[in-house]
């Protein structure tokens, strides 16, 4: 046991450094990160909103990794969806360090998908131990959204206390197609709803700046001036306190 856990701290480190190196290249992005207890769930719902090929296993800690894609359709600006690694009660002391640093992602994001396996009888601690592993970190009071996953396993009894027990919940299943476009249309309007427009000039010689704009953020106009190119954008305020920051640089 003792050798699989130095084997975990060594590759969670390596996983750290990179992650640290990625989350430089998505400033000011929208995310949203997934978090929940282990196998609630996360990596379907990560793959059925980002339509991309991760991991999807039921076991201990199938996802070490941090998971970062954009969300499908794609917007403008992109909204990057995060999948962090699972979390379970008595995590190891030596090993909760190491693990909390791949949940840097959700302390980044302005919102949050709490996922829970709705069909779990013991769905009611495993909210609890996420909630306990939130705050730890920092995470806590951030916004959030509970999805109660796995609902079409459920009974309708059972469906009908849990609806009265979480008026605020999303039950869904994260392998209905319908389920996942409500979902991304409420993403879409979380994040479209902060943002607001501003006038930026992009000077000559910041091609890679504009580029960026251009790629990643919703343009409402554009003019070329003596001092560079001006542009109306309409952007979420980390959008927009990033790319001043690259400007000034």
């Amino acid at each position: 046991m003792r050798d699989r856990t130095s084997e975990l701290q060594r590759e969670l480190k390596a996983v750290h450094r990179e992650q640290v190196e990625r989350r430089r290249h998505r400033e000011g992005l929208p995310k949203v990160a997934i978090v929940g207890y282990t196998n609630a769930g996360k990596s379907s719902l990560m793959r059925a909103l980002t339509l991309s090929e991760v991991l999807v296993a039921d076991r201990l800690f199938a996802t070490l990794d941090t998971t970062v894609r954009a969300l499908h359709p794609e917007t403008q600006p992109r909204i990057l969806v995060s999948d962090t690694v699972g979390f379970i009660r008595n995590l190891p002391h030596d090993l909760v360090a190491s693990f909390r640093s791949t949940l840097d992602e959700a302390l980044d994001a302005s919102l949050l998908l709490h996922v829970v396996d709705a069909a779990d009888p013991a769905f009611r601690s495993h909210i609890q131990v996420t909630k306990e592993v939130l705050e730890d970190i920092g995470a806590g009071k951030l916004p959030s959204l509970v999805i109660l996953n796995k609902i079409d396993i459920v009974d309708s009894s059972r469906k009908a206390l849990l609806e009265k027990e979480f008026p605020e919940a999303i039950a869904m299943s994260a392998l209905n197609p319908q389920d996942i476009e409500a979902l991304h249309s409420r993403l879409v309007t979380f994040f479209f709803d902060t943002m607001i427009e501003v006038e930026l000039v992009v000077p000559y010689g910041k091609e890679g700046v504009l580029a960026d704009i251009r790629k990643n953020i919703h343009v409402l106009s554009e003019s070329y001036e003596e001092k560079g190119v001006c542009l109306k954008i309409k952007a979420n305020p980390g959008n927009i306190t990033a790319l001043k920051q690259r400007l000034a640089s």
